[in-house]
């Protein structure tokens, strides 16, 4: 590293430029109210793994509950703030490689809660009047069943940008076709990106959730049964709907899972 930048806008949040080692590459941005420092990290490491252990009895635990979210989004933030250091032509790849681990870990994270889960082909059988007529194939991040039985169906995330119009149509047709009411959660680490700016080393955030599509998707089309970030932005606690239907991880491991299941 050769450099830390402070946001323009939002003044918690960092970027780090690399040497000529990363190609004098920019961080994506990083909520220095979450991320911990090294030594800090070694501390909670241990605090984080008990915590998975005991996560349903976590209710009332306000502390651990929010190193959970914290912990998690430095992990993942490591692993892309890394990739960031790629040359641009490869950046593509990178986040390819970042979204494909934030899966992954997400699921290992669930697991450790006690629930087995696995990414995979859901066989849809699409209904007409009671009788199955054919089946469709339709991939998912996240898969819980229990005893066979089908529980939990969702979309891991490291960002809803170009992606929210996908998870809730997900939803609608999935119920639609099959004619049942499997729950659909979204699990996404936060919506914050690099402001590109006409000014020269001057860098800001902005945010890549978009507020009127989930509020239309959820009133006109069909609410998620969940919507767990690390990181929530403000008008997320806020505005109506949004406060009724975001919350941080920790609830879904926590307290939502368990209900789920």
């Amino acid at each position: 590293m050769q450099a830390r930048i402070i946001s323009q806008n939002e003044t918690h949040y960092q970027f780090s430029q690399y040497d000529n080692w990363g190609s004098y590459q920019i961080t994506r941005p990083v909520n220095s109210k979450l991320f911990y420092t090294a030594d800090n990290f070694e501390k909670k490491k241990l605090l984080f793994q008990a915590s998975l252990k005991n996560a349903k009895d976590l209710k009332d635990n306000i502390a651990d509950r929010r190193s959970i979210n914290e912990i998690v989004y430095t992990i993942q933030q490591s692993i892309g703030a890394a990739l960031d250091a790629l040359p641009p032509g490869k950046s593509n790849k990178a986040r390819k490689i970042n979204g494909n681990l934030f899966e992954h870990f997400i699921r290992l994270i669930i697991r450790e809660v006690g629930v087995a889960c696995h990414a995979g082909i859901v066989q849809i059988p699409v209904m007409v009047n009671g009788e199955q007529i054919f089946k469709m194939s339709y991939q998912h991040d996240l898969i819980v069943k229990i005893n066979a039985e089908l529980k939990l169906l969702g979309a891991i995330k490291t960002s809803s940008k170009d992606r929210l119009d996908k998870i809730f149509i997900d939803k609608f047709l999935y119920c639609r076709l099959t004619e049942t009411s499997v729950p659909h959660i979204a699990i996404i680490l936060n919506d914050v990106q690099r402001k590109n700016t006409k000014t020269e080393n001057k860098y800001g955030i902005n945010s890549t959730f978009l507020p009127g599509h989930f509020k239309g998707y959820t009133v006109k089309l069909n609410p998620l049964d969940g919507v767990y970030y690390c990181y929530i932005r403000p008008n997320m606690m806020a505005e109506l709907i949004l406060k009724d239907h975001i919350k941080t991880f920790d609830f879904l491991l926590c307290e939502d899972i368990w209900k789920f299941t």
